[in-house]
C-alpha cells in the first residue's frame, strides 16, 4: 500500500442490536422481580373469590371451580365480612379514616413549617437543631412506648383516637428531612424578589414556597397515609376500647375470633384493607413519581 493511500476502516457491528438485547434482558428482570412482589397480593385476591372448601383445598388454582361461580364467591365472602356482628369493618373504616386524614393533615403541614424554617431561614443554632432532628430518626418506636404511654394516661388520652393523630402534628424526623432538602434546591431569588414586595417569611412559605413543593408534599402524605393505615402497634397500646379500633386491629381480631376463621373469609377482610391503599396510590401515582423523581435528582 502506498503512501497515498488510506487504510480503509475495519466495519464494526452495530451498537443498537447489543444495546436492545441488554435492554430487553433489563425489562425482563424487572418484570420477573415485579411478578414476585405482587404473588402474594394475586393469592390474596383470588382466595377471598372461593368457597370455603377450595380455599382450604391444597389443588392451586386461582380461579375457583367453576369459573362462572366468580361473582357469587365474591359477592358472599365480602359481604359475610362486611357485615359480621361481631367484627364492625365499617365503624373501624371510619375510626381508620379519621385517623389517617386528621394524621397526615397535621404531618405535612407541621413538618413543611420546620423544613422550611431550617431551610429557608438563617438563624443562630440552625445547625445543631437539624442534627438534633436527625439523631431522633435513630430512636426506635419501642423505646418511646412507655413515656409516651405515660404522658398520654395522665392526659387522659389512653382508648381514644387522640394519641394515634395529634403527635403528627408535631412534625416527622424523616419528613422534614426530606423536605427540607427538597426546599434548599428552590431558587432564593423567589425570597428576595418577595422580601422587596414586603413579604413576610409566612407569606412567602404560604403563597410561594408550598406551591412549588406539591411533588414533595404529596411523597410525605402518602409515605404518612401508608404508614398510619398499616399502624398496628400504636393502636394496640394506646386504644383499649373496641368502638376506637382502627382496621389494623380489627383484622387482628377477626382472625382470632372464636372459632377458626375460613381463609376465604380472612383473605376477603384482607383485601377490603389493602384495596384503599391501592386506590390512593394508583389516584397519586403521576404526583407520587413525579415528587420521587425531583428529589433523586435534587
Amino acid at each position: 500500500m502506498s503512501r497515498n493511500e488510506t487504510p480503509i476502516p475495519h466495519a464494526r457491528a452495530p451498537r443498537s442490536v447489543g444495546f436492545g438485547l441488554s435492554r430487553a434482558a433489563v425489562y425482563l428482570a424487572l418484570a420477573l422481580v415485579a411478578l414476585l412482589f405482587l404473588m402474594p397480593l394475586v393469592w390474596m385476591v383470588s382466595t377471598s373469590l372461593k368457597p370455603e372448601v377450595q380455599a382450604a383445598s391444597t389443588n392451586l388454582r386461582l380461579l375457583p371451580e367453576p369459573a362462572s361461580s366468580v361473582l357469587d364467591n365474591a359477592a358472599a365472602n365480602y359481604r359475610t365480612v362486611w357485615n359480621d356482628p361481631t367484627i364492625t369493618f365499617p365503624l373501624y373504616l371510619r375510626n381508620t379514616l379519621i385517623v389517617a386524614i386528621l394524621s397526615v393533615s397535621g404531618m405535612t403541614l407541621s413538618s413543611a413549617v420546620v423544613a422550611y424554617g431550617l431551610s429557608r431561614v438563617s438563624w443562630r443554632g440552625r445547625g445543631a437543631v437539624f442534627a438534633t432532628v436527625l439523631v431522633s430518626m435513630m430512636i426506635p418506636f419501642p423505646v418511646l412506648m412507655i413515656p409516651l404511654y405515660m404522658l398520654f394516661r395522665e392526659l387522659g388520652w389512653i382508648g381514644t383516637l387522640l394519641p394515634l393523630w395529634v403527635p403528627a402534628w408535631f412534625g416527622g424526623a424523616f419528613n422534614i428531612f426530606l423536605l427540607r432538602q427538597f426546599f434548599r434546591g428552590l431558587p432564593r431569588e423567589l425570597d428576595e424578589a418577595a422580601r422587596l414586595d414586603g413579604c413576610s417569611h409566612w407569606r412567602i412559605f404560604w403563597q410561594i414556597v408550598l406551591p412549588l413543593s406539591r411533588p414533595a408534599l404529596a411523597v410525605v402524605a402518602l409515605f404518612h397515609f401508608i404508614y398510619v393505615w398499616n399502624d398496628f402497634l400504636g393502636p394496640l397500646i394506646f386504644v383499649t376500647r373496641r368502638e376506637n379500633f382502627t382496621l389494623a386491629l380489627g383484622l387482628q381480631l377477626y382472625q382470632s375470633k372464636a372459632g377458626l376463621t375460613p381463609w376465604n373469609l380472612l383473605m376477603a377482610a384482607s383485601t377490603l384493607v389493602v384495596l384503599p391503599l391501592l386506590a390512593v396510590f394508583l389516584l397519586a401515582q403521576r404526583t407520587f413519581v413525579e415528587g420521587v423523581a425531583a428529589e433523586g435528582v435534587k
